[in-house]
C-alpha cells in the first residue's frame, strides 16, 4: 500500500476486510438471484415464493437502515457492525442448510435485512472513525468499487457456482468469507458516542413506514403489481412527517431520531443527491445490459457477465487510482468527470444496441461508462460525510447508505418498467401496421403484451408460436427482432438523465468549499 495514504500494516488490513464485507453484502443478492430456479427445485417451492424473499429482504434492510444507524450510536458502531456481519452470516449458513421456504424467509430475508440495515452505516461510521485525510478517501474508494464490483460480477460468479457446483456452495463461502472479516475484527477502533441517547419511537415508526412504504412500491412496480402510486406517497408522506417531527423535537430540547441540523451542510445535501443520481445510474445499467445481453445476443449467465466486465473492471481500476491519489484535484471536479463519462459512455451505448452482434462490441463504452462510476465511487462517500462530526457521523451514515440503496431500487425498477412499457408500445405499433397480421391477430397480441409484456428472447418466442403459420411466426419474429431495441434504448435513457443531471449539480458543487475534517465538539461543518 502506499505511503502517503497511511494504508499500510494494520490499517491495510483493516481496509480490505471491510472492502470484503461490501463484497458479501452486495454478492449477496446477486447470488440469489441467479439462484431463483435452482432454489425453487431443490426446496420443492414457487417461484414467486423465492422472488418474495428476495423482496422482503430488499424491503427490511430499506425500511429499518436509518434506525441501524441510531441503534449502532446506542450500542456502539464496532458491536453493531458485528451484529451486522453476524446478520448477514445467520441468512448465509440458513441458505446453505434450508430445506424449506420459511427457514429462507426467517433467517435470509428478516435476519440477513436487519443485518444489512446495522451493517451499512456502520462501516461507514468506522471508516470515518479509523482513517483520517487522503487514506479515509482511499478506504470510501476501495469500499465503494468492492460494491460496485460486486454488483457486475456478482451474476457471473452466482451463475458458475450454481450451473457446476450447487448453489448453497455460494452461500456457504459467504460464511467463510464473513468469518475472515470477523477473525480482524481487533483491527478496528471503537469510536464512542457521546450524544443524546435516548430512543425516538415516532420517528422510529415514521422511518420504517417511509422508507418501507417507498422501497415497497418500487418492489410492486417492478413487478408490475397494483397500488404502486398509493404505497410511494404513503412513503413520502411518512417522511414529510418525519421531517416536521425531527424539526419539532430538535426545537423542543427532545430526543429525535435524526439531528435535522445534518441537513443544513450544503456538503451534506449536495452529497447525498449525487449519490442518489450514482445509483440511479448504475441500477440503469445493471438491467438494461444483461437483459440486452441474454435475450437480444441470447448469450448465457456466464457470457452475459463476461462481457459487463469492462464496465465493472475499469470502475474497480479507477476507483482504485482516484483513491490513491486523492487530494491532487477538487472533489467537485472529479465528480463532474465522472458523470461527464458516464454520460459520454451511456450516450454511446444507445446507438450502438440496435447494431452490436456480440457483447465485446460494448467494451469502449462500457470502458467509459466505467471510469466514470469509478470516479463517482472514489469521491461522493468521504465528500458526504467527511464535514461531519464523530457524534453525528452514525445519522448520516445512515441517510447515505439510503440514499444509496434508494437510487439503486429506483434505477433498476423504474429503467425495468420504462423498458417493459416501450416494449409493448413499439411492439404494438409495428403489430397494427403489419400487413401480415390479421385485426384479430393484431388485437391478440396487444392483449397478451398488456397481460404480461416480457423482453423475450427469438427462440423462446419461436416456441410460444409453434402452433402458427410460418408467414405469422416469421412476422412475429420480425417484429420482436425490432422492438426489443427499440426499448433497450429507451431503458438506457434513465441513466443517461441520471448522469446529466449529476453533471449539472456538479456545478453546484464546484461553488462550495472543498470538505474539511470534522472537529471533535459535535458540530456540522459546512
Amino acid at each position: 500500500m502506499s505511503g502517503d495514504t497511511g494504508l499500510a500494516g494494520k490499517q491495510g488490513r483493516l481496509a480490505i476486510l471491510l472492502a470484503m464485507a461490501m463484497f458479501v453484502l452486495v454478492v449477496d443478492t446477486s447470488l440469489m438471484n441467479v439462484s431463483i430456479a435452482a432454489v425453487v427445485r431443490d426446496l420443492g417451492t414457487t417461484t414467486s415464493g423465492v422472488q418474495s424473499a428476495i423482496a422482503l429482504e430488499a424491503l427490511v434492510s430499506a425500511a429499518f437502515i436509518l434506525i441501524g444507524g441510531k441503534v449502532g450510536d446506542l450500542i456502539g458502531r464496532k458491536r453493531a457492525y458485528v451484529l451486522g456481519l453476524l446478520g448477514y452470516a445467520v441468512g448465509a449458513l440458513a441458505m446453505t442448510l434450508a430445506q424449506s421456504l420459511t427457514v429462507v424467509i426467517i433467517f435470509w430475508a428478516l435476519v440477513g435485512g436487519i443485518g444489512a440495515s446495522l451493517l451499512l452505516p456502520s462501516m461507514q461510521s468506522l471508516i470515518h472513525g479509523n482513517f483520517q485525510g487522503p487514506a479515509q478517501r482511499r478506504v470510501y474508494a476501495l469500499v465503494g468499487a468492492a460494491a460496485a464490483i460486486a454488483a457486475a460480477v456478482g451474476p457471473l460468479l452466482g451463475g458458475f457456482i450454481t450451473t457446476y457446483l450447487s448453489w448453497r456452495v455460494g452461500f456457504a463461502l459467504e460464511v467463510v468469507i464473513i468469518a475472515g472479516v470477523l477473525s480482524g475484527i481487533g483491527l478496528v477502533r471503537n469510536v464512542p458516542y457521546t450524544g443524546e441517547r435516548s430512543i425516538d419511537i415516532v420517528g422510529s415508526i415514521l422511518s420504517v413506514i417511509g422508507m418501507g412504504g417507498i422501497v415497497l412500491g418500487i418492489l410492486v412496480w417492478q413487478e408490475g403489481g397494483e397500488a404502486v402510486l398509493g404505497l410511494i406517497l404513503l412513503g413520502v408522506a411518512a417522511l414529510a412527517g418525519l421531517a416536521y417531527w425531527l424539526v419539532r423535537r430538535a426545537r423542543s430540547g427532545k430526543p429525535h431520531l435524526l439531528d435535522p441540523a445534518l441537513f443544513k451542510s450544503p456538503m451534506f445535501r449536495v452529497g447525498i443527491s449525487q449519490q442518489l443520481l450514482q445509483q440511479i445510474a448504475l441500477g440503469g445499467l445493471m438491467i438494461a445490459l444483461p437483459i440486452y445481453l441474454q435475450m437480444v445476443l441470447e448469450y448465457s449467465a456466464m457470457l452475459a457477465g463476461l462481457s459487463i466486465a469492462p464496465l465493472s473492471l475499469s470502475m474497480f481500476a479507477v476507483a482504485l487510482l482516484a483513491g490513491k491519489r486523492a487530494g491532487r484535484r477538487r472533489p467537485a471536479s472529479i465528480v463532474g468527470a465522472g458523470f461527464l463519462l458516464v454520460s459520454i459512455g451511456v450516450g454511446l451505448l444507445i446507438p450502438i444496441v440496435p447494431r452490436a452482434e456480440f457483447g465485446w462490441g460494448l467494451l469502449i463504452p462500457l470502458a467509459i461508462a466505467g471510469s466514470g462510476l469509478g470516479l463517482l465511487v472514489s469521491q461522493l462517500n468521504d465528500y458526504t460525510l467527511a464535514p461531519i462530526s464523530e457524534e453525528r457521523v452514525s445519522e448520516a451514515a445512515a441517510v447515505n447508505s439510503a440514499g444509496g440503496s434508494f437510487g439503486l431500487s429506483f434505477g433498476l425498477a423504474f429503467a425495468g418498467a420504462i423498458m417493459l412499457a416501450a416494449l409493448s408500445l413499439s411492439f404494438t405499433n409495428k403489430a397494427d401496421a403489419s400487413t401480415v397480421l390479421s385485426p384479430a391477430q393484431q388485437t391478440q397480441v396487444a392483449q397478451a403484451l398488456d397481460e404480461n409484456a416480457e423482453v423475450m428472447t427469438n427462440a423462446h418466442l419461436d416456441e410460444l408460436l409453434a402452433g402458427q403459420t410460418p408467414e405469422v411466426k416469421a412476422e412475429i419474429l420480425r417484429i420482436n427482432t425490432e422492438a426489443r431495441p427499440i426499448s433497450l434504448q429507451v431503458a438506457l435513457l434513465i441513466p443517461l438523465l441520471a448522469a446529466l443531471l449529476g453533471l449539472l449539480n456538479s456545478i453546484r458543487m464546484r461553488r462550495l468549499p472543498d470538505p474539511e475534517p470534522s472537529n471533535t465538539d459535535g458540530a456540522v461543518l459546512g
